[in-house]
This record gives C-alpha cells, sequence and structure tokens, in this order.
C-alpha cells in the first residue's frame, strides 16, 4: 500500500514518495507489446536488451569530457571534431547513432548555451541522461530569450564584450560545447584536464573547472 507519511522522513530520513502505481500509458503498453513479439519471433533477446539498456545507463559525462580533453590536447583532433564532430567522436569508441553531432567551440569572445525548445534533444551518448532544468519549460523558453539572465542564475557572469550564442536541438542534430580551457592547465595530460569538464560545461550553462578547485 502507498505510503501517506508526506510530512513525515523515512526510516532512511529522506521523505516518503507516493509509490508510482498508475495505469499503463498507450506507449508502455505498445513498448511492451512489441518488444515481446520481437523477442517471440526470435528477432531478439531479452539478455540483448537488457544489455543494451545498461549500455545506455552507464553513457555519462564523462565521454564527453574526454572529447573535450582531448580537443584541449590535439589539435587535429580539435579541427576534425569542428569540421565534423560526429565522425571524431565515433572515432574515439562513441556509438552517437544516427544523429548529426555538432562542437561548439567556446573562445575569449564567445559563449555557446544549448536548449531544445520543444522537448528535451540531447547528446545522451555522450553526456548521459539531461538534467531535469534541461527539460522544464523555463529553461526551454527563458534560455532564448534572456540567456544572459539564465547564465547569470546559473552563476555564469560574462562580459558585456562577449557574444552569447544560443543553440537549439533538434531530433536528428545535437550540440556539444567545448568550453574554454582554464587558464595555468599547460603541460596537463588528457585524463586530468577531463577532470575539468563538467556536464554544465557541455550545455554552456557553466564553465570548466578552475585548476585550484579541481
Amino acid at each position: 500500500m502507498p505510503h501517506d507519511h508526506h510530512d513525515h522522513l523515512s526510516p532512511s530520513g529522506h521523505p516518503y514518495r507516493p509509490d508510482d502505481d498508475h495505469p499503463l500509458t498507450y506507449w508502455q503498453q505498445m513498448e511492451i507489446a512489441v518488444r515481446e513479439l520481437l523477442i517471440e519471433k526470435g528477432v531478439t533477446t531479452a539478455a540483448a536488451i537488457n544489455a543494451q539498456i545498461e549500455a545506455m545507463d552507464a553513457r555519462s559525462p564523462a565521454h564527453g569530457a574526454a572529447v573535450v580533453a582531448r580537443a584541449w590536447t590535439d589539435t587535429d583532433f580539435r579541427a576534425a571534431l569542428l569540421e565534423d564532430a560526429s565522425a571524431a567522436t565515433r572515432d574515439m569508441g562513441f556509438d552517437i547513432g544516427p544523429m548529426r553531432l555538432i562542437a561548439l567551440e567556446n573562445t575569449d569572445t564567445v559563449h555557446n548555451i544549448v536548449v531544445c525548445t520543444l522537448c528535451s534533444c540531447y547528446p545522451r551518448n555522450l553526456l548521459g541522461l539531461p538534467p531535469d532544468w534541461y527539460k522544464s519549460r523555463a529553461y526551454r523558453s527563458r534560455t532564448v530569450k534572456e540567456p544572459r539572465k539564465v547564465l547569470a542564475e546559473f552563476g555564469v557572469s560574462l562580459p558585456d564584450t562577449t557574444t552569447v550564442r544560443v543553440h537549439d536541438s533538434t531530433a536528428d542534430m545535437r550540440y556539444v560545447v567545448i568550453p574554454h580551457r582554464p587558464a595555468g592547465t599547460d603541460g596537463w595530460n588528457a585524463d586530468d584536464l577531463a577532470a575539468l569538464v563538467t556536464r554544465d560545461s557541455m550545455i554552456g550553462t557553466g564553465l570548466a573547472k578552475s585548476p585550484d578547485a579541481a
């Protein structure tokens, strides 16, 4: 039975959450029916489906951070990434699917920020699941109208001389921001640099960490 303790804490110290019990939606029923039919017909197996789900769940911003760190340390790769991010990331072993991936480079004078005004299109293969705020109506609508104010709320205050560019993702085109490399990291290897790259910095709502904060 569902808990009815909205004003009380659970034994773990966290607030109780209502059970997520509700009838299956049409699309959930359709997914189950198609999945079971594919297994029954021998097109795939339950083990193969579970393996793919685990692979998807394993995706994290660490993949994108590895791409950024290599771009910071390998000029040839950086050029290839800016020319064709889909091909460049595939060459690193990341399967991004059929979508077109575009890399956006932040500089001293340009700051890029990514949004999906229609839904929540996001480079999940490189960054994992999108944060809840990325999918919110407030972020999706306000970012295109007042990007500097949104950035300030994320703690990113930019000079008036910096151009802010907003990029709208689509179902078949996604973006990844290459944040500006922090000062004081000359001579750092790619692994150490990757630790400075945050998820938000690859969306554009944050900056790469400073060496002192690493």
